[in-house]
């Protein structure tokens, strides 16, 4: 028997979609649901016969877990209650989106040791779980008023071509779904992107809509610097935290980013595009340091979402970001963790810049040791490098 499909886009009444198909799943059915990069087939965890009809349909290696598809990353503390920090940070910075997270499955506390156990078997058949939030709307709404996991597929066997229109599904995999919403063309019209992330590690298993380049990119830590104009603190700021990271990790400032780190700087309340104060330029310049093409930008929601640390330079900037970001409170510290703010130097003769700069430097040095940075490589010295006199 084909199965039903609800055409979402000229449907009277979105939301009776979503019923309907929170209705099919948790009676048991399968359901292929668009999403940003292929249509999936989705089953309810707490199903085990219709996982099992999802396992039947993708076929291939039975060491390959399925997927379970969260609401949101905060979610996924929920199966994996100690996600290492790099797992985190790809989190913050790909979801909702196109990659799918593989972590190890170990802790008691998981929901997923509280699944059936043949449940347990096809998504975690190695000791790891693969765990996605998607960016689909539709899926999003589902996933709300579902009651317990959903394990999802591609929407076609092991070998096919991906499934990125209704009529990919129907053809496909026909005798294993029940209901289709068909909501058009997936947005990518290729796969999700899979990383394995076990400790400190990062595995590009499947690179799909995001690149491995960008994927380890992504995978940079990065500290955002935070003044009120973002001319003059902020950017000192930023160069001088380049350069004791350069210095730790015992190579040049421009490659830093190829090692892994990011350091940038913003303002609560710059204007984009200023360049930083002629003051901040010759102080760093007497350091060997280049902040002349300097050029502001505000504190953006992305910058906050990707950052790993947020770095003020006075009480009240962690106040204005922590109202605006309250989620962000855990990563947005005060310079000088609660002795005297770095005082705004604008206006003020040259030799204040170089007393800020002088303050800057010196409230830095202990956090190097809150950034868990790698040993420099023994007996090496650092390599020659311009900005270094």
């Amino acid at each position: 028997m084909p199965p039903q499909v609800i055409d979402v886009q000229n449907s009277d009444d979105p939301r009776d979609v979503v019923h309907r198909a929170v209705q099919a799943l948790v009676e048991g059915r399968v359901v292929a649901f668009p999403t940003e990069t292929v249509y999936v087939a989705a089953a309810s965890a707490l199903n085990p016969a219709a996982v099992g009809r999802l396992l039947e349909l993708r076929g291939g290696s039975a060491d390959i877990p399925l997927s379970i598809a969260l609401r949101s990353t905060d979610d996924a503390l929920d199966y994996v209650p100690t996600i290492p920090s790099l797992g985190m940070r790809l989190a913050r910075r790909c979801w909702p989106g196109p990659m799918t997270l593989e972590l190890a499955d170990a802790h008691p506390d998981s929901v997923v040791q509280r699944l059936p156990p043949s449940v347990k078997k096809v998504i975690s058949p190695l000791g790891n779980v693969r765990l996605r939030v998607p960016a689909h709307a539709l899926l999003s709404e589902v996933l709300k008023l579902l009651a317990g996991p959903l394990v999802i597929t591609a929407a076609r066997p092991a070998g096919a071509s991906d499934p990125i229109t209704v009529e990919d599904v129907v053809q496909k995999a026909a005798n294993h779904v029940d209901l289709v919403l068909n909501h058009g063309r997936c947005r990518f019209g290729q796969r999700a992107s899979v990383v394995r992330v076990l400790n400190s590690s990062l595995e590009i298993l499947r690179p799909g809509v995001i690149s491995e380049a960008n994927l380890r990119r992504l995978s940079s830590w990065m500290a955002v610097m935070v003044c009120t104009g973002n001319t003059c603190r902020s950017p000192m700021a930023e160069a001088l935290l380049k350069k004791r990271l350069a210095d730790h990790l015992q190579v040049p400032i421009d490659a830093l980013e190829d090692h892994g780190y990011m350091v940038m700087s913003a303002g609560v309340a710059a204007a984009p595009g200023g360049r930083s104060a002629n003051e901040a330029v010759m102080v760093m310049r007497e350091r060997g340091l280049d902040v002349s093409q300097h050029e502001s930008q505000p504190l953006t929601d992305r910058l906050v979402r990707f950052a790993d640390v947020i770095i003020t330079m006075t009480r009240g900037h962690r106040e204005a970001i922590v109202q605006n970001w309250p989620e962000a409170a855990s990563r947005v510290h005060v310079l000088s963790r609660g002795r005297s703010d770095v005082a705004d130097p604008i206006g003020g003769p040259l030799d204040l810049y170089r007393r800020c700069a002088d303050q800057i430097d010196e409230l830095l040095e202990p956090w190097l040791m809150d950034f868990d940075l790698p040993e420099p490589p023994a007996g090496e010295n650092p390599p020659a490098d311009p900005s270094n006199n």
